[in-house]
């Protein structure tokens, strides 16, 4: 009974972990009302950083509500007030209304982004008199500017969907100016994070203003530190051509805004500025957990930091130099002749050894010393056991190298025991 419960345990956390994943843009494609909203979410990446995220609670707007906020202001402007409405927690219908003391703050997506300033990134949840639940902004004096309407989708304790009739206003939030590509001064900003070696390149070579050219239609740059230039193994740039270099750094830029929660749920390669027609150069990500890597296929490198996110540019800072393989990969090494099992060629030893009767000598004898012409009947009885535990070891190998085989066979069989005694 112990060894079945413990198997029911371990099956259900297994159905618990296989449905932790959710889609925001999926599930809200379902629902007409909210196709403004939507679109806005993947228009910010917003929708990346969401799935991204194990357990969350996003308050969308009906398209009347949104079409109101979205027609006055820039996308930069719309990423943060959505990114307000984005909660990390799970609220539902029940959980609304069963709020310690009628009020709680909770943080937003908001606050993780380094925009917002004290606790301007809280939202206040209240629980109003005749059943109505009202949001507003954590900062003093302010109203509770928003109303829970109705619940759309939940998946426990994963994502909860909640429609609210308006957003929720944070002092400054909607008066902040748009960024431009001129205001993003990257080699400051590089210098300003330890990355001042390659700073200095991208200048020399003359790569920033390919940078700078992107920039307004979206640029995301991968930063190796100054240490990434100094750790033992980097490579030496002095024996690179000046079109290998201006190659290498373009490798470290994507076309595009990719923020960390896109990066997170990227599954294919990605190209970037040097992929071209003579090659790939693209990258492989790698997520566990919160760590994001990238993988060149010569090496990997840990996405470190943030230098800036702002909506259409993004700059991080890499562990390591990525090393593209069009330009680093090595050839494989041959590899050493395997040495035949018999050769023509006796090989010299130190004392006579007739080659013939190593070479036909069975298995336990081909590493024993010659065996006597006449065996003494002494000498049988000493070989058999010998034999016996060299085949009691191999039978031992052969069942460990079954076992993974064997406990899947145990798991389906106790889980279908399981289900049997569940419904008899």
């Amino acid at each position: 009974m112990g060894a079945s419960s413990l198997l029911l345990s371990v099956l259900l956390l297994v159905s618990v972990s296989l449905s932790s994943s959710h889609n925001i843009t999926d599930i809200l494609s379902g629902f007409p009302e909210y196709s403004l909203f939507n679109s806005y979410l993947t228009q910010t990446k917003l929708c990346d950083e969401i799935n991204s995220r194990q357990t969350i609670t996003c308050l969308v707007l009906p398209n009347a509500a949104m079409s109101s906020l979205a027609g006055k202001h820039p996308l930069s402007v719309i990423k943060n007030a959505l990114s307000l409405l984005v909660l990390l927690d799970y609220y539902d219908t029940s959980k609304l209304h069963d709020i310690s003391k009628g009020t709680t703050l909770t943080t937003t997506l908001y606050q993780t982004t380094g925009n917002a300033a004290g606790n301007l990134g809280f939202v206040n949840i209240t629980d109003l008199k005749g059943g109505k639940v009202g949001f507003g902004s954590a900062a003093p004096g302010s109203k509770l500017d928003s109303s829970y309407t109705k619940s759309v989708k939940q998946i426990p304790y994963n994502i909860s969907v909640l429609e609210i009739n308006a957003p929720i206003i944070v002092p400054g939030i909607l008066t902040a100016p748009a960024p431009s590509a001129s205001d993003v001064n990257i080699t400051a900003l590089l210098e300003k994070h330890g990355c001042k070696i390659f700073a200095s390149l991208i200048q020399s070579s003359g790569v920033l203003k390919v940078y700078q050219s992107a920039m307004d239609k979206g640029l995301t740059l991968f930063a190796p530190s100054d240490e990434a230039f100094k750790a033992p193994g980097a490579p030496d740039l002095s024996k690179l051509s000046n079109a290998e270099v201006v190659t290498l750094l373009q490798y470290h830029a994507l076309a595009g805004y990719t923020p960390i929660g896109t990066l997170k749920t990227t599954k294919t390669p990605i190209s970037t500025l040097a992929t071209n027609g003579a090659g790939k150069y693209d990258l492989t990500v790698k997520t566990a957990g919160d760590s994001v890597t990238l993988d060149t296929g010569v090496d990997s490198s840990r996405v470190a930091d943030t230098v800036i996110d702002n909506t259409p540019v993004c700059i991080f800072t890499v562990d390591n130099i990525l090393l593209p393989s069009e330009l680093f990969g090595k050839s494989p090494s041959p590899a050493p002749a395997p040495e035949p099992v018999s050769s023509p060629t006796p090989t010299p030893a130190v004392s006579p050894s007739p080659a013939p009767v190593a070479v036909e000598a069975p298995g336990p004898s081909a590493i024993s010393p010659p065996a006597p012409a006449i065996s003494s009947p002494a000498s049988s009885p000493a070989d058999a056991p010998a034999a016996e535990a060299e085949n009691s070891t191999a039978g031992s190998g052969a069942v460990d190298l079954r076992a993974p085989a064997l406990w899947k066979t145990l798991v389906t069989v106790s889980a279908a025991f399981v289900a049997w005694a569940y419904f008899s």
